[in-house]
């Protein structure tokens, strides 16, 4: 038990690999507070948990059900970067959909948590992909719950990664901020074709 709860706890951080993600977190939100980016972190990481929890327990199943593989949703998730990528090129954030609340106060408002940050960033075809596996190992009920916590661990060291690199960045000058948001750009594009290639690769590979 406890040699899978380690291997499932470090597999999964070192595939979410939050770290990494910082960067391209404070490129996104070069006009945020502190404490507008730890709730956007906070929302992010929940939604990341839900995400690996709901794939690792019916992944398959819902794959199945809708007809959909792995490799397609990999493809969506690079359209999705690379949408983000040519706004912060052009050192701009990207513009998501406001809710019917939002709407009917009339307030404008931009956020990242979801998408891309909390999915595919955070909850990409690889974190999915490594969630349904360890679900396969989880040959007993133990093991089984073992897994639903070691995803909450790892998202709560997510946001803990989050919090301190949000509340780190007010030091940032803009000049550094503006250079970081197109330098990710140009990152986070090269990662969305890398996802596109891959996933052209696999359906390749299946013979579709």
């Amino acid at each position: 038990m406890l040699a899978y709860i380690l291997l499932a706890t470090s597999s999964l951080f070192v595939i979410v690999d939050p770290i990494a993600t910082v960067p391209a977190f404070l490129a996104m939100t070069p006009g945020d507070t502190p404490e507008g980016r730890v709730k956007m972190a906070r929302l992010a990481c929940a939604v990341m948990a839900g995400v690996l929890i709901t794939f690792a327990w019916a992944g398959k199943a819902i794959f199945a059900l809708l007809g959909i593989t792995l490799p397609a949703f990999q493809l969506a998730g690079s359209i999705v970067l690379l949408l983000v990528s040519l706004d912060m090129l052009r050192a701009q954030r990207s513009r998501v959909q406001e809710t019917v609340e939002e709407k009917e106060a009339g307030a404008s408002k931009e956020d990242i948590a979801i998408t891309p940050l909390a999915v595919p960033m955070l909850a990409g075809p690889g974190a999915i992909t490594t969630a349904i596996l360890l679900q396969n190992q989880a040959n007993t009920w133990p093991k089984q719950v073992a897994l639903f916590f070691c995803i909450l661990l790892v998202a709560a060291a997510s946001y803990l990664v989050f919090r301190l690199s949000a509340h780190g960045a007010r030091w940032l000058s803009p000049i550094a901020l503006r250079l970081a948001t197109r330098i990710m750009g140009l990152l986070l594009a090269s990662l969305a074709v890398q996802f596109a290639f891959d996933a052209i690769k696999a359906v390749k590979d299946q013979g579709f």
